[in-house]
């Protein structure tokens, strides 16, 4: 899969920071189930990488690696089963990197440089981080005035109640969702609520 194609699987990406309070597999079956089968796992965490390769053997999960710093932690990610890499900024060393492995790759930015950074190495779809910090979604329509082939998955700081606002972007092609399942959250019916509902939006 390309990352286009990755972005354009469900109108949210879950973004996981697991503290070991959910089994991993029977996380990325429920997010699945509802209809989310691309999930983001953050490496915030010692268990994140033995996470990744337990949620990428479920059957329908697209399972990738978030908050990707440096190539070792590219190539750890890609060891441990990762079907795309997400990291919260772009260095050209980070880029080249992703680029050789042939991994998917989404790349956070912020502004007009980050993205002409982007595009020099050849990218074209990207994570706009932190999107409200970075002056919400007034900044990001802006922002593809110029770069009208671009494409973003906005991340940071979105809501269940204001992400159809970004996905209703043309530029947006998804949104990362922090709100489908918190740390420490251990309840499996209320993460598949919130899960089926963020499936439907856009």
């Amino acid at each position: 899969m390309t990352i286009d194609d990755i972005m354009r699987a469900a109108p949210v990406i879950p973004v996981l920071v697991l503290d070991g309070a959910l089994d991993p597999a029977a996380l990325a079956e429920t997010l699945v189930a509802a209809g989310l089968p691309v999930i983001e796992v953050t490496l915030r965490t010692p268990g994140a990488l033995d996470a990744i390769g337990a949620m990428a053997a479920v059957p329908g999960a697209i399972v990738g690696a978030g908050t990707v710093l440096d190539p070792t932690m590219l190539g750890a990610a890609v060891d441990a089963g990762s079907a795309f890499i997400v990291s919260p900024g772009l260095t050209e060393r980070l880029g080249a990197a992703a680029i050789a492995a042939g991994v998917p790759f989404l790349p956070g930015v912020a502004n007009a440089g980050d993205i002409m950074r982007g595009l020099d190495l050849g990218l074209t779809h990207f994570k706009f981080f932190p999107a409200e910090g970075a002056g919400g979604i007034k900044a990001l329509a802006a922002l593809a005035g110029p770069f009208s082939a671009v494409r973003f998955c906005p991340t940071g700081g979105i809501t269940s109640e204001t992400a159809s606002a970004w996905i209703n972007l043309k530029s947006v092609l998804c949104v990362g969702g922090t709100w489908i399942a918190r740390p420490g959250d251990a309840d499996f019916h209320a993460i598949a609520e919130r899960a089926r509902a963020a499936a439907l939006l856009g």
